[in-house]
Formats: C-alpha cells, sequence, structure tokens
C-alpha cells in the first residue's frame, strides 16, 4: 500500500502563498479555529516531504523567531519536531531541524520511493516548484488549500500555480474556519 501524500498550501483569493507589504502572517486573519484546527492535524503521525528552498525558509524564519511570536504557533513547533525529508541536489547533513534527513535526488523519484517506503501519510507544506512537479507526475493524492480572505494583487508573492499543469480537481472535504477561512480539499487529475 502506498502512503497518501497531501500538499498543503496557504494561499489568498488570488492564488498566491505569501504577500509584501504591511501584510503578516497569515495575512493578519488567523483566528482560534483555525489555529487549533491547524494543531490537530499535527496530533497524527505523519512525515513531512519538503523542498530545499521551503527547508530554508522556515529554519531562517524559525531562527529569527522567539518562543512568544507568531512564528512559532503551537502546530509549527508539532510540524517542526515531526520526522521529515528534505528533498534537495544541493543540500548535505546534518540539518537544522529536528529529525530531518536530506534525500538528495529529483523530488520525483525520492516522493516516489517515499510513497512506496512509508508507514505514515506525507505532507507537505508550502515547497510550490516542487509539489507542482510531483502534482505533474501524478503523486500528489490531495491539495488541502487553505484560502485566506484577501485579494494580494499589488503584494502578492510565490504564486502557488505558475506554471502548473492543468488539473481537474475533485472537491472531496470543506469547512469554514474563524468564520471566512476556507479549507478546501482535492483529489487532483491531470486534465
Amino acid at each position: 500500500m502506498t502512503a497518501t501524500y497531501t500538499f498543503d498550501v496557504f494561499s489568498s483569493l488570488d492564488g498566491f502563498g505569501a504577500a509584501g507589504g504591511d501584510w503578516t502572517g497569515y495575512w493578519g486573519k488567523q483566528g482560534p479555529e483555525l489555529l487549533a484546527h491547524r494543531l490537530a492535524q499535527y496530533d497524527a503521525e505523519q512525515r513531512m516531504v519538503f523542498g530545499a528552498t521551503t527547508y530554508r525558509e522556515f529554519t531562517g524564519m524559525l531562527a529569527g523567531s522567539t518562543e512568544d511570536s507568531e512564528v512559532r504557533d503551537p502546530w509549527v513547533t508539532k510540524m517542526w519536531n515531526a520526522p521529515a525529508t528534505v528533498v534537495s541536489t544541493t543540500l548535505t547533513g546534518p540539518l537544522d531541524w529536528p529529525n530531518a534527513t536530506v534525500a538528495n535526488g529529483d523530488a520525483v523519484d525520492v516522493v516516489a520511493r517515499l510513497k512506496e517506503e512509508s508507514d505514515v501519510p506525507l505532507r507537505s507544506h508550502g515547497s510550490l516548484s516542487m509539489n507542482r512537479a510531483l502534482m505533474a507526475a501524478g503523486l500528489v493524492d490531495r491539495v488541502q488549500v487553505t484560502l485566506f480572505p484577501v485579494v494580494t494583487g499589488r503584494t502578492g508573492l510565490a504564486p502557488i500555480f505558475r506554471g502548473a499543469a492543468d488539473f481537474d480537481l475533485e472537491l472531496i472535504e470543506h469547512r469554514t474556519l474563524d468564520r471566512d477561512i476556507q479549507e478546501l480539499v482535492y483529489r487532483p487529475t491531470l486534465h
């Protein structure tokens, strides 16, 4: 049996994974339901999978934070402490991330092998270009988009699906958190 792979991403309504300007984390829209839901998602045993760029961004963000900062939300701490594989052609270990190992090579090959070998589900938060390649290769079982109620047309950064293949999406789960944040979980298939 192969492990389920979830591409988990935060998005503005216009499809950006982040924004510059005066936007803060979560675009300033997080509330107690979102944070509790995220924390609960990391209760289950799972393996995180990151690309090298996202690994570097997360470690930089965590290194520059304090125990009381928004960056160290309890779910982020759980994510940070979960077993993780960092897919890279440039990094070598040891990594500045507990329970993380480097898997050198092409992400499609590495994740195909992980899906066959893992006894637990796989989850990737961010890692946009890696996950676009994994979707094109048919390795992503679930796309979990947490949609924040903002448009970042002038300040949007990291277009999530820029350059992606065309996909049909089957909605398999949805929920509203804190009144206006949508979590949408899809099963992708190449169009």
